[in-house]
């Protein structure tokens, strides 16, 4: 079943007395249960493409829909239905870890004895039992993104939308928590659409890859099979293919490696 449908999207900004183009005539589908990873180059338009999923800005031309809605104008139908992981943790520092990985469940107004025992699970998953009292300055940035995953799977999401999530973080930090939100999101059976500017990161975490051009146009869809993503050779040259196209700009065929 298509959870997300993107057709024809378009989005132009006015600067002034200039218009800006960052998406450009974009059409891609999203099963659900998928994981598909988007990469780009910076600047391409992939954040304002999540910012048009989350309902936060109306497409110029074209249509995206979830579950056959429009998120800009069904914007509160979608509350605790879409959640998003930013590449910056946007914790409230006044909350406490506990009172952060919560709040999502306090403005769907669930009552108070769940929203602690959900908070306290996810917590637990996410390995951060013990912590529970401290405030974001007192965590490292790991931590920090670990408390705001734990806040965006806490209301029971049915859609995961990420940007950048890891970007921001050690090698070895990012290493291990991608692994550890991409056992979560296969564990609860999430749909979810995770961009990235990191082509191997694009093709670790997803069951797809969409290529996008600038303006956000799409340049290759990857379906990636386990035996590609066994293969160190083949992976290597999936990321020259997708290197080559990003940098000519010039949409390729459809790829089933």
């Amino acid at each position: 079943m298509v959870k997300i449908g993107c057709r024809n999207l378009g989005k132009f900004f006015r600067i002034g007395r200039d218009t800006f183009e960052a998406v450009r005539d974009l059409n891609f589908e999203v099963n659900e249960g998928e994981l598909v990873s988007v990469v780009g180059k910076t600047g391409c338009g992939k954040s304002t493409l999540l910012g048009i999923l989350l309902g936060l800005q109306k497409p110029t031309n074209g249509v995206v829909t979830i579950d056959r809605r429009e998120p800009y104008n069904d914007f509160d139908y979608f509350r605790g239905k879409l959640s998003a992981v930013f590449q910056t943790d946007r914790l409230l520092p006044w909350r406490t870890t506990l009172e952060n990985a919560k709040y999502g469940l306090e403005i769907l107004k669930v009552h108070k004895k769940e929203q602690l025992q959900k908070a306290r699970y996810w917590l637990d998953k996410l390995g951060l039992l013990g912590f529970e009292g401290a405030y974001p300055h007192e965590l490292s940035g790991g931590m920090r993104q670990r408390v705001g995953i734990a806040r965006a799977f806490s209301v029971d999401p049915e859609i995961l939308l990420c940007d950048e999530a890891f970007g921001h973080l050690d090698e070895v930090t990012a290493n291990r928590l991608r692994a550890d939100f991409l056992n979560l999101v296969r564990e609860t059976k999430k749909t979810a659409l995770f961009i990235t500017h990191d082509i191997e990161e694009a093709m670790e975490l997803g069951d797809r890859v969409l290529v996008l051009g600038k303006p956000a146009h799409l340049l290759m869809d990857i379906r990636l099979t386990k035996g590609l993503k066994d293969s160190p050779s083949g992976l290597k040259d999936l990321k020259g293919r997708i290197i080559q196209a990003i940098e000519s700009d010039e949409p390729a065929v459809e790829t089933r490696a």
